[in-house]
């Protein structure tokens, strides 16, 4: 029997999913595992990350260590509990927050924006923490608080930083943990946007600001473009939009 190309990552991915799942709804944390089932709790974080190979002695030991049957942890990928993180990603404008918050209600699910967690770990406001600490503190930041968020392993939909695809560790921690959404526009589109909310600073304190849009769209829309689904928001209205991230992940079965 063959394997398609990235059809073992998938396995992974699924496998290291239901381990996390199973891991924290038994309240055990990953040194608790690691006790029970004889394994490193570093093997183990790879096993949840869906990173590298794992024999099938290991896989029982964890089996038995988390209290069920290996089969439970070997189900197809296709058949089982896609991540139940929906996350949005784009440029400013793109909708995140107002495409977001409805999309949340039609799965009946919480709607959370990472910035503002972020903001509440740190005590300070998303422009404090760069103008005192830098953009390398922040980045750091948003990775732990993205992990704490993700092991919950609890549904949601959630809204991330335009920027969060330039870290490559933590767009790949998102990318392993939850179903991945493009939100995509025109330049003219997210600039109009920003300033209709109120937002004059792109013409006040950037005069140039339309061309460092151009290129900063022309350096992120590869990474953007790893996202699991693409919706082109140009054109659409806020519900028009919905209406089509909804559709393009029920056609990936997320079960949500």
């Amino acid at each position: 029997m063959s394997i398609l190309p990235g059809e073992s990552d998938r396995v992974l991915s699924a496998l290291g999913r239901r381990v996390r799942q199973r891991r924290l709804h038994a309240a055990l944390t990953l040194r608790e595992l690691a006790t029970r089932s004889g394994l490193s709790s570093r093997f183990l974080m790879d096993v949840e990350a869906g990173r590298g190979n794992i024999s099938v002695r290991r896989l029982a030991a964890i089996a038995a260590a988390l209290g069920c049957e290996l089969a439970d942890l070997l189900a197809s990928p296709d058949a089982d509990d896609t991540p139940p993180v929906v996350a949005l990603l784009g440029l400013r404008g793109a909708g995140k927050t107002s495409i977001g918050r409805r999309l949340a209600r039609r799965l009946k699910v919480p709607f959370l924006e990472l910035d503002t967690a972020i903001a509440e770990q740190a005590g300070l406001a998303l422009g404090e923490v760069f103008s005192l600490y830098g953009e390398d503190y922040y980045r750091r930041l948003e990775r732990d608080v993205l992990g704490d968020v993700l092991a919950t392993a609890r549904p949601c939909v959630l809204a991330v930083g335009g920027g969060l695809v330039t870290a490559p560790d933590t767009f790949a921690l998102l990318r392993r943990h939850a179903v991945t959404v493009w939100l995509r526009a025109r330049p003219g589109d997210y600039w109009n946007r920003v300033v209709k909310q109120g937002d004059q600073r792109p013409m006040k304190e950037h005069p140039q600001a339309r061309d460092a849009l151009r290129a900063l769209i022309t350096y992120r829309d590869p990474l953007y473009r790893q996202a699991d689904v693409t919706v082109d928001t140009a054109g659409l209205t806020v519900t028009q939009s919905v209406s089509q991230v909804a559709e393009q992940l029920g056609h990936r079965r997320t079960g949500i």
